[in-house]
């Protein structure tokens, strides 16, 4: 008895948070649950006049054709390796922007640069892919005209080149990445308790010292949690990136076209709304595999860092 009224104290006295949590609860169930019934779409010849659940089921068919396609090799090397390149770049340049800040004293100057880092990342890839053109531009980019030119260089007719769009898609992804990773990364840093920077200075450790001893191992556990979650996207890329930055150049493809890319232009071509969803249950699939091999890989080796 007294047990039953204890709960139903504990119950009412959570209830308004329980009241605050419900949009986003109801949210969540809406735009994350929900739509995970369309999956059946990968399985079957979809057919509008049928409608989604009395159109013929087809197996694997809308997978093999995804795969039976010329392309598949290639848009598979890009989407993995890109990512791949992204995440050790992402997890390297995010960590040192995160250290370089914590060494700034003047707290109006580390809010200054944390805003100029962060920007990027809260821009359109429209807005993104604008500013690219213009410094890469044949006839009136920056680079080609301001660049260039002065040095005595012809133009590089850089939307005609794919061998220059690895790097190009590179830089780009990172300077508008680098914020946001370097947030998480320097919100670890700044809860570094400083007593341990204190005891190396007295046992006379210089800077680089104390980051190689200190403060790279206690960001390990938040380097291995967002390169896990990285994983899990390994075979699914940022459409905004190799689709607007490139124009969707045909003669680029050989470099920027992913899976993602792929998808979009067949689903707009042919309006195979039912491979589209098969490529995405796919990347879905690969991506949980990924996290599950990477997570267990991480508990053999120190339990007390894997995600579960």
């Amino acid at each position: 008895m007294v047990r039953t009224q204890k709960k139903k104290i504990r119950w009412q006295r959570f209830l308004p948070v329980y009241l605050l949590a419900l949009p986003g609860f109801i949210y969540l169930i809406i735009n994350n649950y929900m739509p995970m019934f369309g999956i059946i779409i990968a399985f079957k010849d979809l057919n509008f006049a049928k409608g989604m659940l009395a159109s013929d089921w087809c197996g694997f068919d809308n997978f093999a054709y995804l795969f039976r396609s010329k392309d598949a090799w290639v848009i598979t090397r890009n989407t993995v390796c890109y990512n791949i390149v992204f995440i050790i770049l992402g997890v390297i340049l995010g960590i040192t922007v995160a250290i370089f800040l914590n060494e700034i004293r003047n707290k109006i100057a580390v809010r200054f640069y944390q805003s100029v880092v962060l920007i990027p990342h809260l821009m359109s890839w429209v807005v993104v892919s604008y500013l690219a053109y213009a410094l890469l531009s044949t006839d009136v980019g920056f680079i080609n005209q301001s660049v260039l030119k002065p040095l005595g260089a012809g133009p590089v007719s850089w939307y005609t080149e794919p061998g220059y769009w690895p790097v190009i898609l590179t830089i780009v992804h990172l300077w508008k990445s680098i914020g946001f990773s370097c947030v998480i990364y320097y919100s670890s840093v700044i809860g570094i308790s400083t007593d341990y920077y204190e005891a190396a200075t007295i046992d006379g450790a210089n800077k680089w010292q104390q980051i190689r001893s200190i403060t790279l191992p206690l960001l390990k556990p938040t380097v291995i949690t967002l390169t896990i979650l990285n994983l899990g996207r390994i075979f699914a890329s940022d459409f905004g990136l190799f689709y607007q930055i490139p124009r969707n150049s045909g003669v680029l493809y050989p470099t920027t076209r992913t899976l993602d890319v792929y998808v979009y232009n067949a689903l707009m071509n042919n309006n195979d709304f039912a491979m589209s969803s098969a490529a995405s249950v796919y990347q879905a699939v690969v991506g949980f595999i990924f996290i599950m091999i990477a997570n267990g890989v991480i508990r053999k080796l120190s339990a007390e860092n894997a995600l579960f």
